[in-house]
Formats: C-alpha cells, sequence, structure tokens
C-alpha cells in the first residue's frame, strides 16, 4: 500500500514542475498561484539585472552632462587661481628706490650768467632736472674761485669763463673737467679814465681784473703786451695789474686808486656809467666776427660718468634758459637783475641791464677757437705753460643731441 502512494506523490510533484516551469516560460498568472508551491529565484536574476541596468543608463546620461558642465567651468570662473601676481608685486615693491641725486652748480652775479641766473630764478633748471635731482647753488667772484671749489670737491658743474677751464684741465692732466656747452659770446670791456687815451697813458699806472688768471686777466695781459708793456703775476711791471673782486673795483674806480679795469658785463657798463668811465677797448674788435667765449658750462668728469642723466638733463635746462633769455629779453633782464640784487645785496639801474645786455650774445655755441686762442694767450704771458695741449676738453655730445632733437644746428669743438 505504501508503495504506490509513493510512486503516485513522485509523479504528481514531477508534473507541478514541468507545468510551472512551462508557466513562466509563457508568463502566464499562473506562476503566481503556484508560487507557494514552487520558489524558483534563479529565473528572476536576469530580470532584475535588465531592469536595474535600464535606470543606470538613462541616469548616467542625465548626470554626464552636469559632470561635464561643471567640470569645464571650474578655470574660467576662477581667474584669482590663474594669474597669481604675487611674486611679482612683491618684488616691485620691495625693490629700493634710488636715492636724490645732488646737483651743486655754480655760476657769478655777472650778465655774462645770465642764462644761469635766470634758470636758477625762474625754477627752469629744477623743472628740466626733476624731483629725483636736489639742485644746490653756490656763486663766485671770478673763475679761479670757482675752479677752487671743484677741485675740493664742493661743486659738480659751473659756468665759467675759457682760462680758468683752461686752468684746471691742464692741472689735472685732463682729468678734471669737461665744457659741455658754450653760453655767453663777449660781453667784455676795458673801462679807463677819461684822460687815458691809449696803451701809452697806461704805463705806471695801476689796473685790475677780477683774479689772476681769469678770462679778463688773460685777455688784459695780452692786450698789454701786444701793445709793447709787460706785466708780472706779482704786480710788477709797466702796468700793475691788480686782481679784485668786480664790486670792489667799482669803488676803486670811483675813487681813483685804479685807472682802469678789464671786467665783464654788467661791471664794464657799471664803470662806464656810475664811475664816469669810458671804453678804450671793447673786447669784440679783437676777435673775428666779434666772437668769442666768455662763459661756458662745464662738468666735472667724476660726476658725468656717475651721473650722465642728470648732465643731459641740466643741459636741457641750459638750452631753455638760454632760449628764454633770448626771447624774453624785457622780462629776462628784470629777472637776472633781481638775481643779481640777491647775491651782491644791491640792485642795479635797469638802464645798466639793458647797456650791457647789447654787448653779449648768448648762445649753446662754446666758439672753441676763441679757446684755442685763449689758451695761446695764456702761454705767451706765462700763465700756461709753452706745451699746453687741451685736447679733449670738450664733451659736446649731450648738447649736439639735445640740439639735433630740437632742430637746432649742433656746435663744433674746433
Amino acid at each position: 500500500m505504501k508503495r504506490p502512494f509513493r510512486t503516485g506523490l513522485v509523479a504528481g510533484l514531477l508534473a507541478l514542475t514541468l507545468v510551472g516551469a512551462a508557466c513562466h516560460k509563457d508568463g502566464s498568472s499562473e506562476v503566481s498561484a503556484g508560487g507557494a508551491v514552487s520558489t524558483p529565484t534563479a529565473p528572476a536574476v536576469p530580470q532584475t539585472t535588465e531592469t536595474t541596468s535600464a535606470p543606470v543608463q538613462a541616469t548616467v546620461p542625465a548626470a554626464a552632462p552636469a559632470t561635464s558642465a561643471t567640470t569645464a567651468k571650474p578655470t574660467a570662473p576662477k581667474p584669482a587661481a590663474a594669474p597669481k601676481p604675487a611674486p611679482k608685486a612683491t618684488t616691485t615693491t620691495t625693490a629700493k628706490k634710488k636715492d636724490p641725486v645732488d646737483l651743486r652748480l655754480g655760476y657769478f652775479a655777472n650778465v655774462t650768467h645770465a642764462a644761469a641766473i635766470a634758470g636758477v630764478e625762474k625754477g627752469i633748471f629744477t623743472d628740466k632736472l626733476g624731483p629725483d635731482v636736489n639742485l644746490k647753488t653756490s656763486t663766485f667772484n671770478a673763475g679761479s674761485a670757482a675752479l677752487e671749489a671743484l677741485f675740493a670737491g664742493a661743486i659738480d658743474a659751473t659756468y665759467i669763463g675759457p682760462n680758468p677751464a683752461i686752468n684746471g684741465f691742464v692741472k689735472s692732466k685732463g682729468e678734471a673737467l669737461r665744457i659741455v656747452s658754450g653760453a655767453t659770446s663777449a660781453g667784455a670791456s676795458f673801462i679807463v679814465k677819461p684822460e687815458i687815451n691809449s696803451a701809452a697813458d697806461l704805463k705806471g699806472k695801476k689796473v685790475a681784473t677780477p683774479q689772476l688768471g681769469n678770462t679778463q686777466d688773460v685777455a688784459l695781459r695780452a692786450w698789454l703786451l701786444g701793445q709793447g708793456l709787460k706785466t708780472d703775476t706779482q704786480g710788477g711791471g709797466d702796468v700793475s695789474i691788480k686782481p679784485q673782486e668786480n664790486g670792489q673795483t667799482l669803488e676803486t674806480f670811483k675813487t681813483g686808486q685804479i685807472a682802469g679795469a678789464w671786467v665783464p658785463e654788467p661791471w664794464a657798463t657799471r664803470l662806464e656809467r656810475e664811475g664816469n668811465g669810458k671804453v678804450l677797448v671793447d673786447e669784440r674788435s679783437l676777435w673775428p666776427g666779434g666772437q668769442f667765449v666768455t662763459t661756458h658750462l662745464i662738468v666735472t668728469t667724476a660726476f658725468l660718468k656717475a651721473h650722465p642723466d642728470v648732465v643731459d638733463r641740466l643741459i636741457a635746462g641750459h638750452i631753455a634758459a638760454t632760449d628764454y633769455v633770448n626771447q624774453k629779453t624785457a622780462e629776462a633782464q628784470d629777472v637776472v637783475n633781481a638775481g643779481i640784487t640777491k647775491i651782491t645785496g644791491q640792485a642795479m639801474n635797469p638802464e645798466t641791464i639793458s647797456g650791457s645786455w647789447k654787448n653779449m650774445t648768448f648762445t649753446f655755441d662754446p666758439i672753441a677757437s676763441s679757446l684755442h686762442k685763449s689758451a695761446d694767450d695764456a702761454k705767451k704771458v706765462g700763465l700756461l705753460p709753452g706745451d699746453t695741449k687741451i685736447d679733449g676738453i670738450y664733451d659736446l655730445s649731450f648738447l649736439n643731441k639735445l640740439l639735433t632733437a630740437a632742430g637746432k644746428p649742433p656746435v663744433s669743438d674746433r
């Protein structure tokens, strides 16, 4: 009895299994009904995989653009990260500033130094030199004193006459200075008492010059020698030459202590007008075309090498000041008179200024040919050795560069 039951049971289960498999395959609802009997988990796995993969594929495309957009824009919206200027900014900020340069400039209380006086009084030099240059000025009575200051290291540049410049160049064996521009032509005369009518009338008399070895001193000694009258550096000879400051010369001339003086403007005009003197020699008559250097601008070679840019600006200021005194004559005469008054403590009659002005030419040209003759004259009167050479005394490169840029003709050193 047991055996047939077991056989039937096995057969029935087998049949149910086959039917369930068939129903699963067709997707019929009977699968659920028979699920209590058969729990086929393995066949469900492929469906779960397909269902899961479909949303993943749908989600990824949606997320990808967002991720791509977010990744593409990080560099553009973050400019602060890309430039990173901090290192350069630090370098610029910490760079050491240059200390201001002191330019110590000398000049005289003479109308022959009109460009210098106007350049200082009108602020022309200060403007051209710029805020990084401190202009400091000193005034002198004559070239020898200015030269002494230059050798002592007290000034870097000065307006000066030709012979002191030659003396400084020779004394330093060509090392101390360079002439960088002309300033004034003419403006010097030999003024004497009314009773003096010729060189012969001067024999045994005393006369004055601004200083031993200065430009007017050499000019007077050379002229007297040409007239057959000898002099020496101690005040002896046929005519005694006494070096005096120009202000003192005016007083000694008025009181009759001297018979005459070879002086620059405005002192020549003052001796003539205030001292009742007369012109015995207008120095223009001794030179070709009446042109000869009375004043030029020199710079120490040390300053020239150390600060060529400052020298360039100084000469630019000199050009501007020279243009000013030539173009605005009446105004410039007042400015120069005021500048001389500051130095000497005494104002001049405006007629003295205007009278002396017409005896000069303000020019950038150093009139180099006259400098060479001045050197020869100094040799003749014993103020320079006979073998003296002045080759290399000029450096006109700065001047000619600026003149050319301004459309003005360059100048020569010969």
